[in-house]
């Protein structure tokens, strides 16, 4: 028998946030290698920051994502405070973690039900789902406009907020204003709780990965603006010594660069990692209804991420909750500071994981040097090992059920390949 090339073009996978590609090649029955292809042009950021004002830089890094602005947002004002010594604590802090509340619920929300779902339950998408789930859809879509809501109230509108600033904020929220989100968020609690029982329930595959876990660690909250970085393996450093745990890569079938441990290669950031290294700072509900979905407190199955997702959503809602029951608006809406010279440092738990950026900055307050590393640009590596373990064991298999597990892996991660909506493309050679 001669040898023999099949290719399979999936030319558009929707619920995938970007434009990249799967290549999967087979060779004499073999996985020979597997790639996810990101292609799309580098959109320039970090360019377009330098020589721009430091008060700029919140609402240009808010325009590198339409669904996580305020994880740009926020690691952008942490960094730029850090290096102008800018200190902000009290009520202006638990602002920003209820904003960033605000971000998990929307965007968790958004993919559980509408992005992830549709995978375990045999559905293209979530319009077809609907028919036959509309009570998940529509609490889905009730988050979604929840989270929104505290986007809108405390960052003047629901995409790319405006109102946050290096020292605070530029407005204040009463507490007139506030008191209408509660019922809101109280009404979101319990269906993001039903949401958890519901994709419990999910048929799951048998399927483990040992990840290196990366994510930040506080020594009283679970994290969202502010701790240590930290690792499954050991890893415990300030975020402004990412450089000497961690390195970025350029690789041929990509044009976003692959960050690595550099002792060890592949790490994973986002839920499972947020979840299995802080688990224990989670309150006490949440801890039990993850007993009761039947998630220890490490999940090492990717495809249950979905879970964790929700779990993580009925935290933000109770957090925010907290939040606005505790909150009496400051004096001020932003720490008074001068810009001085120096390099600062910032990372926060984007929806999807540790989003850290770094800024070289003049005495004038003038952008020097920029530089920013996403969550998903941390996990392309991971996501490739998922996809080999994955497909090894299918390479017989039809090239329809390969496609599926691949697309289904992809998915697992919520990967923002540019944040922005596009679609993911697969590709199989058999040879």
């Amino acid at each position: 028998m001669g040898d023999s090339t099949r290719t399979i073009h999936v030319d558009y996978l929707a619920r995938v946030e970007g434009e990249g590609a799967i290549d999967l090649r087979i060779r004499n029955e073999r996985l020979a290698s597997v790639r996810l292809r990101i292609f799309e042009p580098p959109r320039l950021f970090e360019a377009l920051l330098k020589g721009r004002g430091y008060a700029e830089v919140p609402d240009i890094v808010a325009r590198i994502c339409g669904i996580c602005p305020i994880a740009y947002q926020m690691s952008a004002v942490h960094a730029i405070e850090n290096a102008f010594g800018v200190r902000v604590d009290g009520q202006l802090r638990a602002l920003r973690r209820l904003i960033y509340c605000g971000e998990w619920i929307e965007s968790h929300a958004l993919h559980v039900v509408m992005l992830h779902a549709p995978d375990f339950l045999g559905f293209p998408d979530a319009i077809s789902m609907a028919r036959e789930h509309g009570d998940a859809v529509r609490r889905g879509l009730a988050l979604k406009k929840a989270g929104n809501t505290l986007l809108r109230v405390l960052g003047g509108r629901e995409v790319h907020p405006v109102n946050v600033r290096v020292g605070g904020f530029y407005r204040l929220p009463g507490r007139t204003e506030l008191v209408p989100v509660e019922a809101t968020l109280r009404e979101a609690r319990d269906n993001a709780i039903e949401l958890v029982r519901w994709v419990a329930s999910f048929p799951f595959p048998d399927f483990e990965r040992d990840y290196e876990f990366v994510a930040l660690r506080h020594p009283d909250e679970y994290p969202f603006n502010e701790g240590r970085l930290v690792s499954s393996r050991g890893i415990d450093i300030d975020a402004s010594a990412f450089d000497t745990e961690f390195e970025e890569r350029q690789v041929p079938h990509s044009t976003a660069l692959h960050a690595r441990v550099k002792r060890r290669g592949a790490y994973l950031v986002g839920p499972l990692a947020r979840y299995a290294l802080n688990f224990d700072r989670l309150p006490l509900s949440v801890r039990t209804l993850a007993r009761e979905a039947g998630i220890a407190s490490v999940c090492g199955n990717p495809f249950r991420s979905i879970v964790v997702r929700a779990l993580e959503i009925v935290f933000a809602c109770e957090e925010a909750l907290r939040l606005i029951a505790e909150y009496e608006p400051p004096e001020l809406a932003v720490v008074p500071f001068e810009p001085t010279a120096g390099v600062g440092f910032g990372c926060t738990e984007a929806p999807r994981g540790i989003c850290w950026h770094r800024y070289a900055i003049d005495s004038d307050g003038t952008i020097r040097e920029a530089r920013i590393v996403p969550p998903t640009a941390q996990n392309q590596s991971s996501i490739e090992d998922d996809l080999e373990a994955l497909s090894a064991p299918l390479v017989n298999a039809p090239d329809d059920v390969i496609r599926h597990r691949c697309e289904c892996g992809v998915r697992n991660h919520d990967p923002c390949i540019s944040c922005a909506a596009h679609f993911l493309t697969l590709k199989v050679d058999r040879t």
